[in-house]
């Protein structure tokens, strides 16, 4: 299990379903979206694979010293297993940053809660929709010595 850089062959259908878990499920904005990818170079785009299968993605920018997560999804069937905690520990562990931010919907706030993100509400940023600001600080281990 690793995350790939999947950037280059962002025009997949099963990256283009993964996106469309992650943004509103609609052709334009998951087109929206893999156009934004394509032309900031700062988006990291990563899938991870079990075995051939593409089970999950994540999209990041880094910051300075923070990540921000721009997307992830993990297809359906393969949900409850882990894989999105992978994901961003493997980003931690390359990456190295000092915070991680994420901003997301009711859905998928008990998911970052379960992972230690700090979650504050951003109020209704679309009619009905409620949106979070997740933000996970992350211990440096040189500092406890």
């Amino acid at each position: 299990m690793m995350l790939l850089n999947i950037k280059s062959y962002i025009y997949k259908p099963e990256v283009a379903e993964l996106f469309s878990y992650a943004v509103f499920p609609d052709d334009q904005s998951v087109e929206k979206t893999i156009r934004e990818y394509e032309s900031n170079e700062d988006w990291q785009l990563y899938g991870y694979e079990d075995g051939e299968l593409l089970v999950g993605l994540t999209g990041y920018e880094k910051s300075g010293s923070e990540v921000i997560l721009r997307h992830i999804a993990v297809i359906p069937e393969n949900r409850g297993l882990g894989y999105g905690r992978g994901m961003i520990l493997e980003i931690m562990t390359k990456e190295k940053p000092e915070r991680v931010i994420a901003e997301t919907d009711e859905e998928a706030v008990d998911f970052y809660r379960n992972l230690g993100f700090v979650v504050s509400s951003l109020g209704e940023q679309y009619p009905g929709i409620e949106r979070f600001r997740c933000v996970y600080e992350v211990e440096n281990e040189e500092d406890e010595n």
